[in-house]
């Protein structure tokens, strides 16, 4: 028996390719017929080894399922896909200007983006991404038509980089108070919304989003900006397409049209780790991250590493300075922070509670409770950013200490990340006598260039302060090779980003970066959390493997399956004796009597501070109902270790 026989036994469904444990495969369905059924009495076990086998649907009816490996050919072209995504050379001719040439590996992702009619260029950042794209535009004679969207920081650069490497008899324009009559059109993301409706009605040979991670979030009007402009060929970039987990690559897939064909919950359930907590659907996590890293380079993602292709590049050290709070306000401030930090524990801890508990009344209390606790997060989170606001004021002056000992030496400069304006102001003040510069959002466009300018050539100018996300993109800092963040970011995609602005084509010495923390500060635990995440990114799109491949992320709050909760509840309760009732709540009042240390010793176990509300809350009723002892029954069961010496009175 071989294929061709089963075939003949059941009409069989068009091949569909699934993703499973042993890679790549394609499924094919068909129902049961009398032919299958004999063939299965007859031959069950080479039907099995030919990949054919009965099994349940959704419904509980049996169906036939025909697994098939992919076909040869197709393994082939995957693989040399993932090999010219990685390519560091290519033999391919290029126009380029006069005087000016492409390096090996700029001359491979431009080889590899021609191949696709949607590419992710993805290299790490200094990689000249921008050279790239109009590489792409200098080999296509068929382009004649494009739109380029970047930041708004970018734009001017991206005017210079095309006057500069641009082949072709083009005209450009940036789209300011209107769209220029241009054949390249040059608009930030601001100005693509704005013109949403003009730009959606043309077609472009060509559409470049640079900075593409900016379109992470589906819902967002820039996303569904990009979404609805029209052109033949896509090219997206960043160096950092996940920014913070990678539920953030979907839109940017699909956006290229990726032939994924899988929808955002199907792709959340393999690459994300998706699954449904007390308060809804998780989606922040991560799963099978080297079967996503090849799929992206099998479709859509060329990227090469620094390491990988600037062998003269040197390498980036970082480096987590712990500065002891030594004077008042500093102690002050670290002390503020642990204190609400606890308050805020508590607070919501009791929030999550109520959550839990309103599963045992009404869909309505639940979507309340959920509300509640939504409301006190974002308070919480409001009130945390304005302590580390003051934490960061407070850490200004150990701060320009250690760059005044940093600066020492007389020939070396350095970049200084902060998110305040009073902060960076603060350092400007402090620092004063080493003619600093500074670049912020509210930095016009016309002196951005003049900041970097004056840094990179003033030899007097030998501070750059930058806030991070302003400074963080489309500019080169290479006159230095140390980095110190006077405060952080949550995201790791922005560090990289500041990073980088020193760790690119044109660097020298090896770039330090430190991050300066006071001790037992929010930042200090951040700066750990960061590289955390950053090991979660690169095992997504690079070949590392830490020894995690899931961070813990605070849940979102969602209400949106209240009705499904409750209804589980409802069904463990059903069952449920009056005795079994009584059982429970005796044993949540002995938990709820066991001194708090005494039971965190036993047996390694405690009592986590929401179990703790919720049981306390149970034990202390005078009675308890069905669905209320449903719920007392998990902690019961969670906690029976604490549970082994009870006796029911």
């Amino acid at each position: 028996m071989d294929a061709n026989d089963i075939e003949k036994l059941a009409k069989w469904s068009a091949p569909k390719e699934v993703q499973t444990k042993f890679g790549p495969r394609l499924m094919r369905k068909a129902a049961v017929t009398p032919e299958f059924s004999e063939a299965w009495k007859n031959s069950k076990e080479e039907l099995k080894s030919l990949g054919a086998s009965f099994s349940k649907n959704q419904n509980g009816s049996w169906e036939l399922i025909w697994w098939q490996e992919l076909p040869e050919e197709v393994k082939k072209l995957r693989s040399e896909s993932i090999e010219a995504s990685r390519a560091t050379k290519a033999d391919i001719d290029l126009p380029h200007p006069e005087g000016l040439d492409y390096r090996p590996f700029q001359k491979a992702g431009i080889r590899y983006a021609l191949d696709r009619q949607g590419v992710l260029i993805a290299d790490e950042m200094g990689l000249g991404k921008t050279i790239q794209a109009i590489g792409i535009i200098n080999a296509d004679p068929s382009i004649k038509t494009g739109i380029i969207v970047c930041p708004k920081s970018l734009k001017l650069n991206w005017e210079r980089e095309l006057e500069k490497w641009l082949t072709r008899q083009l005209t450009v324009g940036i789209a300011n108070g209107s769209l220029p009559e241009t054949d390249l059109i040059i608009i930030n993301y601001e100005g693509l919304v704005k013109f949403q409706k003009e730009i959606s009605s043309k077609q472009f040979d060509i559409s470049v989003i640079d900075e593409c991670h900016y379109i992470k979030n589906s819902k967002a009007m820039r996303s569904k900006a990009v979404k609805e402009i029209k052109s033949r060929r896509k090219v997206r970039m960043t160096g950092t397409p996940i920014v913070n987990r990678p539920s953030e690559l979907y839109n940017i897939i699909e956006d290229l049209g990726g032939n994924w064909g899988s929808s955002f919950m199907t792709f959340a359930k393999r690459y994300c780790n998706a699954h449904q907590t007390r308060y809804g659907w998780d989606f922040t996590g991560s799963s099978n991250l080297d079967e996503l890293q090849k799929r992206l380079r099998e479709t859509v993602m060329v990227r090469r590493l620094k390491s990988e292709v600037l062998t003269e590049l040197p390498r980036k050290i970082r480096q987590i300075i712990e500065v002891t709070a030594d004077d008042s306000i500093q102690k002050r401030a670290v002390e503020a922070e642990k204190a609400y930090e606890e308050q805020s524990e508590q607070r919501l801890a009791a929030l999550h509670a109520e959550v839990e508990l309103s599963k045992a009344e009404s869909e309505e209390s639940y979507k309340a409770a959920v509300a509640r606790l939504r409301d006190a997060m974002q308070v919480d989170f409001a009130e945390m950013a304005k302590l580390r606001h003051e934490t960061a004021l407070a850490k200004v002056p150990a701060v320009i200490d250690h760059i005044k000992n940093a600066l020492e030496d007389n020939n070396n400069k350095i970049i200084i990340a902060a998110h305040h304006h009073d902060v960076i102001e603060e350092l400007m003040t402090g620092l004063a006598e080493f003619h600093p510069v500074k670049l912020t959002g509210e930095t016009k466009e016309a002196d951005r260039q003049a900041a970097v300018d004056r840094f990179q050539n003033d030899p007097d100018c030998r501070v750059f302060i930058g806030s991070i996300t302003a400074a963080g993109v489309g500019i080169t800092l290479t006159a230095s090779s140390h980095v110190i963040f006077a405060e952080l970011d949550w995201v790791p995609g922005n560090i990289t980003q500041m990073e980088d602005r020193a760790h690119r084509i044109g660097q020298t010495d090896t770039v330090l970066v430190q991050h300066i923390v006071l001790a037992d500060s929010l930042d200090a635990r951040m700066a750990k959390m960061l590289v955390e995440k950053q090991e979660i990114i690169d095992s997504a799109l690079d070949d590392h493997h830490p020894d995690r491949n899931e961070i813990v992320y605070q849940p979102k709050i969602q209400a949106a399956t209240a009705s499904e909760s409750i209804a589980k509840i409802e069904k463990e309760a059903e069952n449920l004796t009056d005795e079994q009732i009584a059982d429970i709540h005796k044993k949540l009042q002995y938990l709820a009597a066991l001194d708090r240390d005494y039971a965190a010793n036993r047996n390694g176990m405690g009592f986590n501070k929401i179990d703790s509300a919720i049981g306390h809350s149970l034990a202390d009723r005078s009675f308890l109902t069905t669905k209320q002892a449903a719920l007392g029954m998990k902690l019961v069961q969670k906690y029976r270790k604490q549970l082994e010496v009870f006796q029911t009175v």
